[in-house]
């Protein structure tokens, strides 16, 4: 896909780019795999802010996307590929041979009219789903589980892929998108190929305008405020933050801090993202 870029016609189109959707063939989705999507403004079950700055956006409606990739059975028809509101990438409307429709994630190179599978109706070409033990060492995958049936949770955004790198035992090696090394199981499944939609970072958003209709609202500068909303705050003029490091508006470190608490999982990382 190409980054369309947008004449300076007014200050907020100067410097805009966007989306060409040239590889989208359907404008609608399929009624029966969507539903309701119901806005939460960054709230829990509580009531409580727990992420700030959402808020309002544009109405969507949730694809119902087929992250397990578990129809062994028969193969499927791409019939469209489609804009999905929710995520980076693109999804693709599949047809089964016995008259199943199902989403999955497009990757890079899907086109309307390619034949896919999952397991042993799959081969090694991209957006069919395999087992990690029936992939061939050094393959690009996306779409990946952690645990056998649970559903791709790994490599999922618009132009990531992980890399399968060794297999040991019953655990591979896969190089994340992060630079993370994990092992993973062989029964899990993957998706061959990168997704699709490579050019998603490249898009200028332009205007504040358009950050709000994806549902996100302004964030305010800590050195803009005062010493008692934030660590940065004071200082007469511009001033920088004063401290060691950055901090959150609680005092907490902002960057580098490690924030991982899950030792249960920790014997699967074989290298960290970070040194």
């Amino acid at each position: 896909m190409a980054v369309k870029v947008y004449k300076p016609t007014s200050a907020g189109r100067r410097g805009m780019t966007g989306h060409s959707f040239e590889e989208i063939t359907a404008s609608k989705p399929q009624r029966s795999l969507t539903e309701a999507l119901r806005k939460k403004g960054g709230r829990n079950n509580q009531g409580h802010v727990t992420i700030r700055h959402r808020g309002g956006g544009h109405k969507r409606r949730y694809r119902l996307i087929d992250f397990k990739r578990n129809k062994f059975d028969c193969k499927a028809t791409v019939s469209t590929i489609e804009y999905d509101p929710n995520r980076s990438a693109r999804i693709a409307l599949v047809e089964y041979t016995d008259g199943e429709k199902r989403y999955i994630i497009a990757p890079l190179g899907l086109k309307v009219g390619d034949i896919i599978g999952n397991g042993d109706q799959a081969i090694l070409r991209p957006g069919n789903a395999m087992p990690i033990s029936a992939i061939p060492v050094g393959t690009e995958i996306h779409n990946i589980e952690l645990l056998p049936g649970k559903g791709g949770q790994m490599a999922r955004s618009a132009g990531v892929s992980a890399q399968l790198l060794a297999k040991e035992g019953t655990y591979a090696q896969i190089r994340l998108p992060s630079g993370e090394v994990r092992l993973v199981h062989e029964r899990c499944m993957a998706t061959i190929g990168q997704v699709g939609n490579v050019d998603h970072g490249n898009v200028k958003l332009g205007k504040a305008g358009r950050k709000r209709w994806m549902g996100i609202r302004p964030t305010v500068r800590g050195v803009a405020m005062d010493p008692g909303s934030h660590p940065h705050g004071g200082g007469e003029g511009r001033s920088g933050i004063g401290l060691p490091g950055p901090k959150t508006p609680w005092g907490k470190p902002a960057l580098g801090f490690r924030t991982r608490r899950n030792k249960r999982t920790d014997r699967f990382i074989v290298r960290r993202r970070t040194k």
